[in-house]
């Protein structure tokens, strides 16, 4: 049995890298059991895909250093 330490490993392996067959299989039976790593896998998908889409959204701010640390000063008390 895959612990739930493994099994995180396992949920963060597959969004950089394919997973094995094995690796496939037993991340499936641990959460077939397991809801908190099924509920982790989801929360980690929606990060993975809420930071995607911030780098790749075409509305972001750009700031330059000057901008930034005037903004910073301005903010000081």
């Amino acid at each position: 049995m895959l612990s739930c330490k493994k099994a995180t490993e396992l949920i963060e392996k597959k969004s950089v890298l394919p997973l094995s067959l094995k690796e496939k299989i037993q991340l499936y039976m641990h959460k077939s059991m397991c809801d908190a790593c099924t509920a982790y896998e989801k929360h980690s998908e929606k990060i993975d895909e809420l930071i995607h889409n911030h780098i790749h959204s075409e509305h972001r701010e750009v700031i330059h250093n000057n901008e930034l640390k005037e903004k910073i000063i301005s903010k000081l008390p």
